[in-house]
């Protein structure tokens, strides 16, 4: 087995680093645009981490089933499968899903208080996702599906999504989507269960956490199915060149794969899931614009080069052309 990827150089090196823009796409707060967002969206997926390690949840039901201010999330325990997991202190990362839509919210921020009833949430970073991972999964292009799968494997074997939870040396939770087709999504040898790495934004957030601590969690799940695998174990990211060719999608082999061992599996069901019937709806609600909401929290950073990058990307459906461009191009 070829170089495990063991520094930040080295992730650099194969991947790239990520761009200004990037950077500048992220807000410190909740602003109009993400509590719109909020308030559309059915289904939360979550990581919460500490010094003992992290696990990953869902959380969900109709719009409104969570409430949220310009500084803190108000969610309450009842909506979450694992509330449990939200202890004062931990570090949370999350993504919040709104039906027929392919790109996500994403918050990172950290547990204040979980009182038996409520989870409130500080916000430290908001910013918009692509929607790579749930076009690579065709994760709406689905019927919903009831029957449970016979077990974890079978489940695993026809996986399209991924939440994969990471956590710094200092507490800090991040939760990273990931989508593809069945058999290329997840694949499990020897008692390690890997996949791959796609193109992206380069902000390698996964990679930079595993780098300073291996502990991670990860929800595997079928679109369509209310069934997921929940699982535990330690990561390390490879560049092996058999592992990373069992991987191909349309002609492309991913750079890096990560290998997760010492696995700890758990095959159950989302009330979660349940109560968001995700899958059921047919459009998006309306007054949702992705585009819109990536270039507002571009305009909120008061740069230079935020103000210029703004100007450039309010052009009428610019921002529209370019998200669905890069879906095209650069999607493997």
């Amino acid at each position: 087995m070829d170089k495990i990827i063991s520094t930040i150089d080295d992730l650099e090196d194969r991947v790239g680093k990520a761009s200004a823009l990037v950077h500048l796409k992220s807000i410190d707060h909740l602003d109009a645009g993400a509590l719109h967002w909020l308030a559309s969206s059915s289904l939360m997926m979550a990581s919460f981490g500490g010094d003992d390690g992290i696990g990953v949840t869902l959380g969900g039901g109709k719009p409104g089933w969570m409430s949220a201010d310009s500084r803190q999330l108000h969610i309450p325990t009842s909506t979450v499968d694992d509330p449990h997991m939200a202890r004062p202190g931990s570090g949370f990362g999350s993504f919040f899903v709104i039906p027929s839509t392919n790109e996500l919210l994403r918050l990172n921020g950290w547990v204040v208080d979980n009182d038996g009833d409520t989870i409130r949430v500080a916000i430290e970073e908001c910013y918009l996702h692509c929607g790579k991972a749930l076009i690579r999964s065709e994760f709406w292009a689905i019927v919903p599906d009831t029957a449970p799968p016979a077990g974890a494997d079978q489940l695993i074997s026809a996986a399209r999504f991924l939440a994969f939870g990471t956590v710094d040396d200092r507490g800090r939770a991040d939760l990273s989507p990931k989508g593809d087709p069945s058999g290329a999504m997840v694949q499990v040898s020897d008692g390690t269960l890997w996949f791959a790495d796609r193109p992206g934004n380069k902000r390698i957030d996964s990679f930079r956490n595993i780098v300073t601590q291996p502990k991670v969690a990860a929800v595997v799940i079928v679109p369509g199915s209310t069934y997921f695998v929940r699982l535990t174990g330690l990561a390390r990211i490879f560049d092996d060149p058999d592992i990373r060719a069992r991987f191909m999608v349309q002609g492309k082999i991913p750079e890096l794969v990560t290998g997760i061992n010492d696995l700890k599996v758990e095959f159950a069901e989302s009330e979660a899931i349940a109560r968001a019937c995700i899958w059921s709806a047919t459009e998006a609600p309306m007054g949702i614009e992705p585009a819109k909401i990536a270039i507002g929290h571009i305009k909120l950073n008061k740069s230079v080069e935020a103000q210029k990058a703004a100007e450039i990307m309010s052009a009428p459906g610019l921002v529209e052309k370019k998200m669905k461009q890069d879906y095209t191009d650069n999607l493997y």
